[in-house]
């Protein structure tokens, strides 16, 4: 019998290509702006809550973009989507279960509501995750850059959960943007949960602004309508302003839960953040936030905010979900010069508890409404609260 017998060079040589390469690979990876930690070494957990067309997808992205966050958009999307021809209040328990095990990295959670294969690109709006585009989830992009969604598509998309799964446990911060609570009682026991130092971001935005953006998006919400409207059958024509006074109602809900006499595992967890606040004084009310979580802004981040807030896009119906450069407060009071003062009247109407308690201001006329240099925003003064948080960060609210 014949053997072949390789040279001991030979041999060594294949021995150690390996390992060569693990030591570069290791080299590269642990010169990235982050450390893996684990939750029991101080992982923070956000949730950004807020409702569709508030600006929540331009807030989730000042976050996604910072190096030490795993971010993803909306996962409660695939049990509202998944779960058919029920409403918004039986769906909530399924909703903070998912969001609880996406907190806690594990993805598993998805197996029930997206079809094999499992790339990740079966995720909701993945491709706006800058982690699914980063290492270890892919290597397109580094955690210290900006992502570039349209190259992440083309990519990154066949990855499988278990490596996003592993990239989740490589942050210190898991933040997620979630559309689909409308009062915090059911995330209590996330609040109580030992393993969770989960931090509420509270988005709200003028509803006669949302009103007039939601109309450039009204088949993107058509799902969404029905189960926040519990499937009722509704007049085409009203439907809108009903599922904009349900909005209004959780507004209240959250905001009054959280500062009429909260309980007290929620005291230094929540942060209420006017939209209208966030493109007046951008810098300032992102490092206000960054340091309720415990981030610090970096001048990367601090540049591309400038530049997606300076630009001058005005948005577009084929833009729904998708962060374009544009001057942000021009696009905030857009609706001043272009919604008609009767649809106005009726938004006040039926939002006038939140919009008194949050502290915008009606219009009486279509003068008033058109009058861009009338300030509708009450000082923000007036709807401060300071607690101290119950672990490491100082809260500035």
């Amino acid at each position: 019998m014949l053997r072949w017998r390789a040279p001991k060079p030979t041999v060594l040589s294949l021995l150690l290509i390996p390992a060569v390469a693990g030591v570069l690979l290791y080299g590269w990876y642990s010169r990235q702006p982050v450390q893996n930690i684990s939750l029991s070494e101080g992982k923070v957990h956000v949730l950004l809550l807020s409702s569709w067309r508030s600006g929540s997808s331009f807030l989730g992205q000042v976050f996604n973009q910072h190096p030490d966050v795993f971010y993803l958009m909306e996962p409660a999307w695939h049990v509202w989507m998944s779960i058919q021809k029920t409403g918004a209040r039986s769906l909530r328990m399924a909703v903070r279960d998912m969001i609880r095990s996406v907190f806690q990295c594990d993805l598993s959670v998805m197996d029930s509501y997206i079809p094999q294969p499992q790339n990740v690109s079966r995720i909701f709006m993945w491709s706006h995750s800058r982690a699914l585009c980063s290492p270890p989830a892919c290597f397109l992009t580094s955690r210290d850059e900006i992502s570039n969604e349209p190259e992440c598509k083309k990519h990154c998309d066949t990855r499988g959960l278990m490596l996003a799964q592993a990239a989740c446990k490589t942050y210190s911060h898991v933040v997620l943007k979630e559309v689909r609570f409308f009062e915090l009682e059911s995330l209590y026991p996330l609040l109580r949960d030992p393993s969770l130092d989960l931090r509420i971001i509270h988005l709200v935005r003028d509803p006669r602004a949302v009103l007039r953006s939601r109309e450039q998006s009204v088949k993107a919400l058509l799902k969404d309508n029905a189960v926040v409207l519990e499937q009722a059958d509704i007049p085409e024509k009203d439907r809108s302003y009903h599922v904009l006074q349900e909005i209004c109602r959780s507004h209240v809900r959250i905001y009054e839960t959280a500062m009429l006499k909260p309980p007290d595992f929620l005291r230094g967890r929540y942060k209420m953040v006017r939209y209208e606040d966030l493109v007046r004084n951008t810098l300032a009310e992102i490092e206000a936030m960054y340091e309720f979580v415990g981030l610090e802004l970096t001048e990367t981040l601090q540049e591309w905010i400038y530049r997606i807030t300076h630009g001058k896009g005005k948005g577009t119906k084929k833009e729904a979900f998708k962060i374009t450069s544009r001057n942000a407060e021009d696009v905030s009071l857009a609706w001043r010069t272009t919604l008609p003062f009767e649809k106005v009247q009726r938004i006040q109407d039926v939002c006038k508890g939140a919009m008194s308690l949050l502290g915008y201001q009606m219009v009486d006329n279509e003068k008033e409404q058109k009058m861009l240099d009338l300030d509708l925003m009450k000082p923000r003064e007036r709807y401060q609260f300071s607690w101290l948080p119950s672990k490491s960060t100082t809260a500035k609210v």
